[in-house]
């Protein structure tokens, strides 16, 4: 099982992965193997993700879903099989972190009474210092 926080974990049987022949740097060796990984993850199918968060993943994959509701993750970062592995499989196990926090809403607030009072005498002390700058018209 793989492990997105203390509640939930996906069966490893639910991705697939397909290998392919990745571009980049390499040499003859790109040529030759195939390093690149595209992770499948069926998201709308997926019954160990609770109905929030996957709506929350839907919305955080963005391009990376398809029409059939799957992620899909391609990695061709580095020279090796096992590294591209490894990567998408973090890439995909922090979106649906990402996924399963609850979003935190901020609860509008007005000041109380003693804040109100303080911002006007606070205002009245300014003015009055403003005030005392006016010209000085003395006995000529």
């Amino acid at each position: 099982m793989i492990q997105i926080n203390d509640q939930i974990s996906i069966d490893p049987r639910d991705i697939s992965e397909t290998f392919m022949q990745a571009g980049g740097p390499g040499g003859q060796n790109v040529n030759k193997l195939s390093t690149a990984v595209q992770l499948r993850f069926d998201l709308a199918h997926s019954t160990e993700l609770p109905e929030d968060a996957r709506a929350r993943a839907r919305n955080l994959a963005g391009r990376r879903l398809n029409k059939d509701g799957e992620i899909i993750i391609f990695a061709r970062r580095f020279r090796t099989r096992e590294k591209n592995r490894a990567d998408a499989l973090d890439r995909l196990v922090a979106l649906l972190r990402e996924a399963t926090k609850r979003p935190i809403y901020r609860r509008p607030t007005k000041p109380g009474k003693a804040a109100k009072r303080r911002r006007i005498d606070a205002k009245t002390r300014r003015g009055r210092t403003k005030k005392m700058r006016g010209s000085y018209r003395g006995e000529d």
